[in-house]
């Protein structure tokens, strides 16, 4: 998700040349079409660069007229690319909206989901849920999150710690909660910013407008790893200790800062926490 529109403007191979030369050789694929050119590109940036693909994404179905993939029409192609890429690890980056409709429509989604798993694992890959804040909603009383797991049971999870943390939950004890189905982390800060000079001005005139604005949806950023308020040492041991097979670097947003250099600030922050072996370099 990171690297997107620099795939997009550049091409895959360019791009994990740079992820290489920052000092990383895992990515998980997200949000990039999984076209031939792009998936023999990666097999390329495998056997040429090292690069190690931690997993792929999919989604289980998509709305009439959509061109993406999903394991309801292309579950064959997922698994052949996955097999490609040398991963055994799918992951779904979100339900789809109209599951959070009803509890009907939930269900609905965690029953397919569960069968994909299952049909997934027949195959030898595994297939993990990715959460945001909105699992954390409750129906019937039941946060969406426990409800899947419940619903779900050959569901394993890609926990996200912003997302948790946003969903006020507590990173590491969420993750402890996860042993035994965890397969992968997203190591992503959490970062409260103070209001700017043009929203304060305002509301000391008497316009509260901007600074409503700012406080309703942007005090709260995404942020490289160490430059929030994340305790990360702990998170990262439980992480280690529930079992995820990969812990990854992901930001939603870098405003304005280079995505290249944001990686390299969270990577140097690993490092001086002592996670340098957890990084290939």
């Amino acid at each position: 998700m990171m690297l997107k529109e620099h795939i997009a403007d550049e091409g895959v191979l360019p791009v994990l040349q740079r992820v290489r030369q920052t000092g990383f050789q895992v990515v998980e694929v997200s949000q990039i079409p999984m076209t031939e050119q792009n998936v023999a590109a990666m097999e390329e940036a495998r056997e040429s660069l090292g690069i190690e693909v931690a997993a792929i994404s999919a989604k289980t179905s998509a709305p009439a007229g959509s061109e993406d993939l999903t394991l309801q029409d292309h579950f064959d192609l997922h698994v052949e690319h996955a097999r490609r890429l040398g991963t055994t690890m799918i992951r779904i980056g979100m339900m789809p909206l109209g599951a959070m409709a009803s509890q009907e429509d939930f269900d609905a989604f965690a029953h397919e989901a569960d069968e994909y798993a299952r049909r997934l694992a027949e195959e030898g890959i595994s297939l993990s849920y990715h959460n945001h804040h909105v699992e954390f909603a409750k129906l019937a009383g039941v946060t969406l999150l426990d409800q899947l797991r419940q619903k779900a049971p050959h569901l394993r999870y890609e926990i996200d710690c912003h997302w948790v943390q946003r969903g006020g939950r507590d990173p590491e004890r969420t993750l402890a909660d996860f042993t035994g189905v965890l397969d992968l982390v997203h190591l992503k800060d959490f970062r409260i910013v103070l209001p700017p000079a043009a929203a304060l001005a305002g509301a000391a005139a008497g316009d509260r407008t901007a600074f409503g604005d700012f406080w309703a949806r942007d005090i709260v950023q995404f942020a490289e790893v160490g430059q929030g308020t994340l305790d990360w040492k702990p998170v990262i041991d439980q992480g280690i200790a529930s079992g995820a097979r990969h812990l990854l670097i992901e930001q939603d947003q870098t405003y304005g800062r280079d995505i290249f250099d944001a990686l390299a600030m969270s990577r140097e922050h690993l490092v001086s926490l002592g996670y340098e072996s957890l990084i290939t370099g």
